[in-house]
């Protein structure tokens, strides 16, 4: 039996609330690991680049918008099979353009009050993401967190 911890693989992603209180979500593309599940956008951060900036990045490649800044909400780690994954989540408010899959990947529109979402499977790590996000908001609302 080996002890030996897999590489970790830095991961920076960005969950998009827009005006109407609704969050993007992206299906992954045909190809890729967990194709057809549903997660937000993002991806792996490269050496020198801050987690913002890997955003920036990924975002701008992925969807051809840019973002002009974000609030971290988690960092949160999951062993998948073909990766063990430290994803860094920024909540996204402010960006320039109209998001679009640029990858080849569906794109919808999440009701982040609803009770349900309209999209299924999740990606595992996805989950704790949106349950996060709504606690976040919740406390928004509350007035025990600043927006």
């Amino acid at each position: 039996m080996s002890d030996v911890r897999r590489q970790v693989t830095e991961v920076a992603a960005g969950i998009l609330v827009d005006a109407q209180q609704r969050f993007l979500m992206g299906q992954r593309p045909l190809g890729k690991p967990y194709e057809g599940y549903w997660e937000f956008p993002g991806g792996k951060v490269e050496a020198g680049e801050t987690y913002f900036q890997a955003l920036q990045r990924e975002l701008q490649e992925e969807l051809g918008i840019t973002i002009l800044d974000g609030i971290e909400l988690m960092t949160i780690e999951h062993d998948y099979p073909h990766a063990f994954v430290r994803i860094h989540v920024s909540v996204i408010r402010e960006w320039d353009g109209e998001p679009a899959g640029l990858e080849n990947q569906a794109l919808v529109w999440q009701d982040l009050n609803g009770d349900q979402l309209t999209v299924e499977p999740l990606l595992p790590a996805a989950l704790p993401m949106i349950q996060l996000l709504k606690q976040f908001y919740a406390e928004i609302k509350t007035g025990t967190k600043s927006a």
